[in-house]
């Protein structure tokens, strides 16, 4: 089995570090550059840079951030937010970003896909998508854009089918019923993913703690989990999620021993 990745991620707005709750309610954390190189530090296996406003006046302070996190930081740099064409898949990996997430432009030009992955290498292509149950409660889920604001109508699964086809090389799923709640990853829909397609899958919206992170892996083929507010609240560090997940006997990268145990959940 393959080793499980661990990856904080960083929801930038004007520059700073915000959090919030199914999408709203945001308030500030702190500077992206330096969170990104405790992240590094507590023993994280990539870090990613998500622009949530992606609006035209925030993207020379979202450039800035990428070069300054590419120089100081030695992990994988994923960069989302924003990203409209090939052409901006290029300039952010110039400035030293390794992989690029791309969510709603894909939903209205899905060759975007197909264009980065033989220019770049599917290596560097991540598909971001925010997903939600069905409105009118039957089974399944739809594919949301514009920051989770404007609901496509698209079938999740449908959609994950189309985007590994078109080369993508892995697959960002937050679950927007999830996001913020802290309550547990959405695991029937990570499940249902996991099963559709044959490229990674990383989880993400609903991590509370440490045993959320346990009961993902336990539950689902999810290759790596990504997680916020526990790690920017200082309630656990990257490296004893690790440690735990290991106590597990579920496979991580480097796991640093701890001199003293977690407490008991």
């Amino acid at each position: 089995m393959l080793s499980k990745r661990i990856i904080p991620c960083l929801d930038i707005k004007d520059g700073k570090v915000v959090k919030g709750i199914n999408f709203v309610g945001l308030r500030e954390v702190g500077d992206p550059v330096e969170l990104a190189k405790q992240y590094e530090a507590q023993n994280a296996d990539e870090v990613v840079f998500l622009d949530i406003t992606a609006s035209h006046e925030n993207r020379d302070i979202i450039a800035d951030l990428i070069s300054r996190a590419a120089r100081e930081l030695s992990i994988p740099l994923t960069v989302g937010g924003g990203i409209r064409t090939v052409d901006d898949f290029r300039r952010i990996l110039a400035m030293g970003a390794d992989k690029v997430a791309v969510n709603s432009a894909a939903l209205t030009n899905p060759a975007i896909i197909a264009e980065a992955s033989a220019e770049f290498g599917n290596q560097c292509v991540v598909s971001a998508i925010d997903a939600k149950s069905r409105p009118d409660g039957a089974a399944g889920w739809e594919v949301y854009v514009k920051g989770g604001r404007e609901n496509t109508g698209v079938d999740l699964i449908e959609w994950v089918r189309q985007v590994a086809e078109l080369g993508a090389g892995e697959i960002l799923l937050t679950s927007m019923d999830k996001d913020g709640t802290r309550d547990g990853f959405d695991l029937p829909m990570l499940a249902a993913v996991c099963e559709a397609v044959n490229i990674p899958v990383i989880a993400s919206g609903g991590c509370g703690d440490i045993s959320s992170i346990t009961e993902l892996f336990e539950n689902t083929n999810s290759d790596a989990a990504l997680a916020a507010s526990i790690f920017h609240y200082n309630e656990a560090t990257v490296n004893e999620v690790k440690v735990e997940l290991a106590n597990h006997n579920i496979p991580v990268r480097r796991p640093r021993q701890l001199t003293t145990p977690l407490p008991s959940s």
